[in-house]
């Protein structure tokens, strides 16, 4: 419940403020051209809070939180003073218009290159991309990659960190090879591997980039030995403590703290017997694990944590950079969000992205709610992400977006006519409809994820 409280809350918050900033592009160019606004509204549906502003403007947040609006004084569809019709959107030029409706989307890259301006300011903590281990019959085990090499370049894409290597990998779906290059430790020889792509299967909902390739990133060695019991769990109250070395869970030999971990999710609220080795003594404790939810199934948990090695000192990086130079690092991050997402968009259509990667506001709430907790810096990441997103997806030519009217205003820029307003009611309900499709799709792959 917690889990899903945190999701919810988070995922409120980033709609909130994306759709606020959105919103604000419309509405402040809107005024720059002398267009009265009537309402700003956050939400839609019944008002939960309201404010008449001096000039006029009623500004509104409402109930349901997936949007927002800006009502502008329109004579097509409002009753107009005759003091007001040079105040109203569409006395404006057509150069004026598409201004104001392209503000919006203007408006959300502008936040983008913001956060992720700041998050480079404060600083993100990163692993460097160095490869632990490389399955081999895999795509990556037979282009001969090696262990413990520093992958340091993902088709001409510098790769930092291992979020810079998945973000890389994931823009090369549908192509047919991937260069990586890689570097030693102790080494500055770059060796350069070619990927066979062409039968790569990749699902991001259930596999990451690096995992459907063979590739584990290098982690610390984890002990099958006991560092932490919190107070009051189901292994505390059977009596487990720090030190103890974990043997068996069921009857089943767990020979790390992988095999001990899977074995104990199979098992929420049914006892079972835990044999363990204390003080060169085995012992056989009788344990019932409580049931969480853990990504949309119910699974055993008893409270411990293993001992796990330090990270070595020379794997952890900072990407913190200062006032100047954060400035180009928010601008190239932002650019390659920005031809990542209408790339993925382009193999959406050929086929080579299936629709079933589409995420709904419940992939979204999650993204929000996981971002959140590890920390700020990663959670204006996520809003940084989704602000590209939501900036690209009302591009799209669909007459319910702005992408949609800014098409009507560019035929009418060169036919010297607006489009006919029957040609534009039609247009509306296909793109109402294709827009609903996408949400549905969207929907259901969320609840598939989360039903497994």
């Amino acid at each position: 419940m917690f889990d899903f409280l945190w999701n919810l809350a988070s995922f409120v918050v980033a709609l909130g403020i994306l759709v606020t900033v959105h919103e604000y592009g419309h509405f402040w160019v809107a005024r720059k051209n002398g267009v009265k606004v009537e309402r700003f509204s956050v939400g839609f549906g019944r008002a939960i809070w309201r404010k008449t502003a001096k000039d006029g403007t009623e500004y509104v947040l409402a109930m349901i939180p997936l949007g927002g609006y800006v009502k502008m004084l329109d004579e097509r569809v409002d009753d107009v003073q005759p003091e007001d019709k040079d105040k109203t959107f569409n006395s404006k030029s057509v150069y004026q218009r598409i201004a104001i409706v392209a503000a919006g989307p203007l408006a959300n890259f502008i936040f983008a290159l913001f956060a992720f301006y700041l998050m480079f300011l404060i600083g993100v903590p990163g692993v460097k991309p160095v490869i632990g281990d490389i399955a081999p019959s895999s795509i990556a085990g037979k282009a001969k990659l090696s262990n413990n090499s520093e992958i340091v370049s993902v088709a001409g894409n510098v790769t930092r960190d291992w979020q810079e290597v998945n973000l890389a990998l994931i823009g090369q779906i549908g192509n047919d090879k991937i260069t990586i290059k890689t570097k030693q430790a102790d080494s500055q020889y770059i060796s350069s591997f070619i990927l066979d792509t062409r039968n790569w299967q990749f699902s991001p909902d259930k596999t990451s980039a690096l995992t459907s390739l063979g590739i584990t990133p290098f982690r610390p060695h984890v002990h099958n030995e006991l560092s932490a019991v919190a107070e009051e769990s189901p292994a505390a109250l059977a009596g487990l403590l720090v030190g103890d070395t974990l043997i068996s869970v069921a009857g089943a030999k767990t020979s790390d703290w992988m095999s001990f971990a899977k074995e104990i999710k199979q098992y929420p609220g049914k006892e079972i017997l835990i044999t363990i080795k204390r003080n060169g003594e085995l012992l056989t404790l009788p344990v019932t694990p409580n049931s969480v939810e853990q990504a949309g199934k119910v699974v055993g948990y008893i409270g411990v944590a293993p001992k796990v090695d330090a990270w070595p000192e020379s794997l952890l990086i900072e990407l913190r950079y200062g006032p100047i130079e954060a400035i180009k690092e928010s601008a190239q991050r932002t650019w390659n969000l920005t031809t990542l997402t209408f790339s993925m968009i382009g193999k959406l259509i050929t086929g080579d992205v299936s629709v079933k990667n589409l995420s709904g506001p419940i992939g979204i709430a999650q993204g929000a709610g996981s971002s959140a907790g590890h920390g700020f810096v990663y959670f204006l990441g996520f809003l940084a992400l989704i602000s590209i997103n939501l900036g690209i997806i009302n591009l799209l030519p669909l007459p319910v977006l702005d992408g949609g009217h800014l098409l009507y205003y560019l035929i009418e820029l060169f036919t010297g006519k607006e489009v006919p307003e029957k040609v534009q009611e039609v247009g509306f309900k296909f793109g109402a409809l294709a827009l609903l499709m996408l949400m549905a799709i969207g929907l259901f792959n969320d609840f598939s994820r989360v039903l497994g």
